[in-house]
């Protein structure tokens, strides 16, 4: 199958015109090889680990949530030249579907919303998922975060019960998306990157901080079954996650 077809495939999946404004000319094919691609390899981001394993598995195609170049480039730095030196000698096309997945359907949020078992799901903001889970304590749901992600987590804040839930995969600890989410009554805010302003302006409210990674990972995944179904291509999933070193 010819990296065309696909692409028209990826764009029924995520189309690019839910992406946010920021992102436009950033996503869809940023490398373009025109080749044939037998073999798809799936992952969050395309770190040297990923587009390594990619050309060890024989990938055609690298399909990735974020971007190997975001912002314009007018030097090629050392590590980008390496990156970019792996997927031309291996002939692989590079594709990537950033803010268009998070708010598709089926897509990041929906992923990371049915990881943590939500029910009655609803999408409350352009991007984030809210819905229910069985009345649990503070303690039970951050430890069903941190097990369901297989992630170590921070949180702030507790409440006697936890029922609703929002969830925004990536970096959502900003105001206008947890107004929504007091605003619809949750007890529980899941997502990454939590800031110092905002745990000192919703201390009403359980904050989770699962991590970058671990709130968008479940989407790339599962997105994996979905290709192979589709494509009828073999699709495999590389799961990278870069920790980050503590002493």
């Amino acid at each position: 199958m010819y990296l065309k077809d696909i692409v028209s495939i990826l764009e029924e999946i995520a189309p690019p015109e839910l992406a946010e404004d920021f992102d436009f000319g950033r996503i869809g094919l940023t490398l373009d090889l025109q080749n044939e691609v037998c073999k798809i390899a799936v992952a969050l981001d395309p770190t040297e680990y990923v587009l390594n394993r990619a050309a060890m598995i024989g990938a055609d195609l690298l399909i990735t949530h974020h971007t190997l170049i975001f912002h314009p480039i007018n030097c090629i730095s050392k590590e980008l030249a390496d990156s970019l030196k792996i997927a031309l000698d291996n002939n692989i096309s590079l594709y990537s579907m950033h803010t268009n997945f998070d708010k598709a359907k089926g897509g990041i949020n929906d992923a990371l919303a049915n990881r943590l078992g939500l029910s009655d799901i609803q999408q409350e903001t352009p991007i984030g998922r809210i819905g229910k889970i069985s009345p649990c304590s503070t303690e039970t749901f951050v430890n069903h975060v941190s097990k369901s992600l297989n992630t170590h987590i921070q949180y702030t804040g507790s409440k006697n019960e936890i029922n609703t839930v929002m969830v925004f995969g990536g970096s959502g600890f900003r105001s206008e998306y947890i107004e929504i989410a007091r605003e619809y009554g949750a007890d529980a805010y899941v997502s990454s990157e939590l800031k110092h302003d905002i745990i000192r302006s919703y201390s009403d409210m359980l904050l989770v901080d699962a991590t970058h990674y671990a709130t968008e990972n479940p989407g790339m995944e599962e997105l994996c079954p979905v290709l192979a179904d589709k494509l009828k291509l073999d699709v495999e999933f590389i799961d990278h996650d870069p920790l980050i070193k503590t002493i």
